[in-house]
């Protein structure tokens, strides 16, 4: 039962190169950032789609003045008012007028038994009554006419759908995916980074360990070497001169262990910050323990076309042309006609429909709207003249960056090439290394060898191993450069 339970403790800790690149995806903050930016650019890519579509928006004020607005002037208003008035004061005034022509018609009436006074009377209560029905009529107008404009309250719906915008919808739509498209580019530029030092990381701690483990041997052959020469001391074969030589290779040997101990912790804890776990955890890599560090020998050949379509770094300098190159459209629309369509309902209160009435009426509303710039001193020219330059330097910053590539992939297909080759000879080396070693333990157990000679077969041989360790190192590292110069190392 204690094993079982102890099995998931230990396995937890063992981690493959694959393991530890998943981990270090997860845990690096500049891959979450762009993550984000992902997101962000995602957003803003919809954002412009929207700009095709009819836009829809709703207003509403109300606004007190002081004075309100009146259609009739204070000479008119009086006029109205005093409509019947006026007109009975011009009758009578007509009638006085008259008063001789009257006397004969008077006369006649009331030798017919008419009653002329009767007849007047009557005719000035009619008079008086017109007069005074007219004035209300003409008070009614002055009233009807009066705005009361001192409370105003309004509201409308309008829509608005561009018709033709010189182009600038189009190219900020393009230019909305080119950004989506660079964070793409970002994101896949951050993971190879990741990557690649990931694997640095790692291989360094396999390094360390597989040296610390020479080290290891080597303090226990020099301290075997120390004590068969203290024997020898005692039986007076040897000199002290002897025994003090090899006292300081093993302190020597104990210090270098010391090291690269030192070392390995160190890269430990680096390792264990990259993928996202505690500094003092205790971690356990798949190739540390490994006998020999596996590696695959490749002949790689030139391509530089793979790294060209592949770079993150000049997909997103092909990105920067690509959002200047839309820019300087937008831009251009500035000197283009621009149409749009709008319609839309619009209440107010007090409001001119029927009259003035205290009441909310509305009505719809459809129109075209046509901007035609015609003169801006030529603004607009010396943008556009800016923004192709600004994509002119973008151009050159690519192929410039294109030149770079070329070299790197150039340069590290020459890496892996000599790292094989540097592997090779440190197994020759190494060969050669164990065999001079073999002969001088012989000789020195037969007692025809002096210490000194082993040391120097032992220090050869410590020497060697060391070369073949980085030398295979080297083989993991430079296949890592070349498939990150050709931009193929998340594959």
């Amino acid at each position: 039962m204690l094993v079982g339970v102890s099995l998931p403790s230990s396995a937890q800790h063992l981690l493959t190169l694959d393991s530890c690149r998943a981990m270090a995806l997860r845990n690096n903050k500049q891959l979450g950032i762009s993550r984000m930016k992902q997101d962000v650019a995602a957003n803003l890519r919809k954002s412009a789609r929207t700009k095709y579509l009819p836009h829809v928006s709703a207003l509403g004020t109300y606004q007190f003045t002081s004075k309100e607005i009146s259609l009739l002037n204070s000479d008119q208003k009086a006029a109205l008012s005093g409509m019947g008035t006026n007109l009975a004061t011009g009758i009578q005034s007509g009638m006085a007028h008259l008063a001789p022509q009257m006397a004969s018609v008077a006369g006649m009436l009331e030798s017919a038994g008419v009653s002329v006074s009767a007849l007047q009377a009557n005719l000035n209560a009619g008079i008086g009554n017109l007069a005074t029905d007219l004035n209300g009529v003409g008070q009614g107008i002055v009233d009807a006419f009066r705005s009361d404009t001192r409370n105003i309250w309004a509201g409308s719906i309008m829509l608005t759908q561009p018709i033709f915008m010189g182009g600038a919808i189009v190219a900020m739509n393009k230019m909305a995916d080119i950004s989506e498209q660079m964070a793409q580019n970002s994101m896949d530029g951050k993971r190879q980074m990741t990557y690649y030092e990931t694997d640095r990381i790692y291989w360094q701690v396999v390094s360390l360990k597989h040296k610390q483990r020479l080290a290891e041997s080597y303090v226990a052959v020099v301290k075997k070497l120390d004590d068969d020469v203290q024997k020898m001391i005692a039986q007076g074969v040897a000199t002290k001169s002897d025994g003090l030589s090899v006292s300081v290779k093993v302190n020597e040997a104990e210090m270098a262990l010391q090291k690269v101990t030192d070392g390995l912790t160190l890269s430990r804890m680096l390792l264990c910050q990259t993928v996202g776990l505690p500094m003092n955890e205790q971690v356990v890599l798949a190739d540390e323990d490994a006998e020999t560090i596996a590696t695959v020998t490749l002949q790689p050949e030139l391509n530089v076309e793979t790294a060209v379509e592949n770079r993150p770094e000049l997909k997103m300098l092909g990105n920067v042309v690509d959002l200047s190159k839309q820019a300087t459209n937008v831009l251009k629309a500035g000197n283009l006609p621009q149409v749009l369509l709008t319609g839309g309902y619009a209440v107010t209160n007090p409001n001119l429909l029927n009259g003035f009435e205290k009441k909310f009426r509305g009505f719809w509303n459809v129109g075209v709207l046509v901007r035609v710039p015609i003169w801006n001193w030529g603004d607009v020219m010396y943008k556009v003249r800016a923004s192709k330059g600004a994509t002119a330097m973008a151009r050159l910053q690519m192929e410039e960056a294109r030149e770079k590539i070329e070299l790197q992939v150039n340069q590290t297909t020459f890496k892996v090439s000599e790292a094989n080759k540097r592997l090779a000879m440190a197994e020759a080396s190494i060969k050669r290394a164990d065999e001079n070693l073999r002969m001088a333990n012989l000789g020195f157990n037969e007692g025809v060898i002096a210490p000194t000679v082993v040391m120097e077969a032992q220090t050869a041989w410590l020497q060697a191993e060391s070369q073949r360790i980085d030398a295979a190192i080297d083989v993991r590292l430079s296949q890592v450069d070349l498939q990150k110069a050709l931009g193929t190392l998340s594959e």
